[in-house]
């Protein structure tokens, strides 16, 4: 194209005198958009005589009067247009890493809606969201959904922009790097981080004295046990906390990377196996890892176990109890 240009302007060039032919290098462009600013804001420079861009080449063809405009005048003019010129570099814009955000969010619009839906009580959404959370390879798929929109869009691009060959591929390497990078990163971050930390967000639950407690329940108060659930990632974490939350008596849980759930509960109102019995842990079993039981209910079994032979039978002073001639029952030195 190049050697094409240099004809066709030395055929055309009537004042040699004044007119000058430049090949400019330019960096920053992405699209045929990028090549009609370009060629729109030099064409509309006075002195200007033609100004044409190559975007497979990322070079700008010009032809103008030195008189009129300079060389300098013109690079300064692309550099403000927003690209890069002679290493001097505009401001960058992000688009490709928001685009690459947007479609690893985009699949998970329900997810999140379903987590924001049980955190706040909204029972419809939780219902509705809940068996799509109970397909064990649902993340997958989502992760699946991501990819898909992100080729899909980088497809487009190509084809749209002259980019659909293998040389057009590897001239925009960046681009495809970044949109496939960040797609995969905002998955990264949800279910390794966003999804499990919202397994400990829950609204309080009520406690066995009628009053409200969060996750941060005062362990003292409560029997406990710690489960290990087979989920396929940590992204499954909210599901199993609020499937626990919905039995009456679970005061809590805390949930501990990667698949540990520490529950609270009052042993009056609900038991380890009602816990268990659960329809989740059907699709993702759960092993208890360790039991304890609240301080109060360990103070009412000691004060109910009997008392060892030979300690007198419940005297207060210590001593035994002895027949009296009337027949009643004292303690030894009273």
């Amino acid at each position: 194209m190049e050697n094409n240009w240099r004809n066709k302007m030395s055929k055309s060039n009537d004042n040699k005198t004044k007119l000058q032919e430049e090949i400019i290098p330019i960096k920053g462009m992405t699209c045929k958009n990028c090549v009609g600013k370009i060629e729109s804001k030099l064409n509309s420079i006075e002195g200007v005589q033609s100004a044409k861009v190559s975007l497979m080449e990322n070079k700008v063809f010009v032809k103008y009067n030195h008189d009129k405009v300079s060389l300098k005048g013109i690079k300064s003019e692309i550099l403000a247009t927003g690209y890069s010129v002679d290493g001097r570099k505009p401001e960058k814009k992000h688009k490709n890493i928001l685009q690459g955000i947007a479609y690893g969010l985009i699949p998970h619009i329900g997810c999140i809606a379903f987590i924001i839906g049980a955190v706040l009580g909204v029972t419809v959404l939780m219902q509705f969201f809940r068996p799509l959370l109970m397909h064990r390879n649902f993340f997958y798929i989502l992760i699946l959904i991501s990819l898909i929109f992100a080729t899909l869009s980088s497809i487009i691009y190509l084809n749209k922009n002259g980019f659909m060959s293998w040389a057009g591929i590897k001239r925009k390497w960046k681009y495809l790097t970044t949109m496939y990078g960040s797609t995969i990163a905002i998955n990264l971050v949800l279910f390794m981080v966003i999804f499990p930390l919202l397994a400990n967000v829950s609204i309080a639950n009520p406690t066995p004295t009628g009053g409200v407690i969060a996750s941060d329940v005062d362990e003292s108060s409560f029997s406990s046990i710690k489960l290990k659930v087979k989920i396929p990632c940590p992204g499954h974490a909210p599901l199993i906390s609020q499937e626990l939350k919905t039995i009456d008596g679970v005061a809590g849980i805390k949930y501990s990377f990667p698949n540990n759930f520490d529950v609270f509960y009052d042993p009056a109102k609900t038991s380890k196996q009602e816990m268990l019995s659960l329809e989740v842990f059907g699709e993702y079993p759960a092993t208890v890892l360790e039991e304890s039981a609240a301080v109060s209910q360990i103070a009412v079994t000691e004060a109910q176990a009997p008392a060892p032979a030979g300690t007198g039978g419940g005297c207060g002073c210590g001593g035994s109890s002895c027949g009296g001639a009337g027949g009643g029952a004292s303690c030894c030195g009273g």
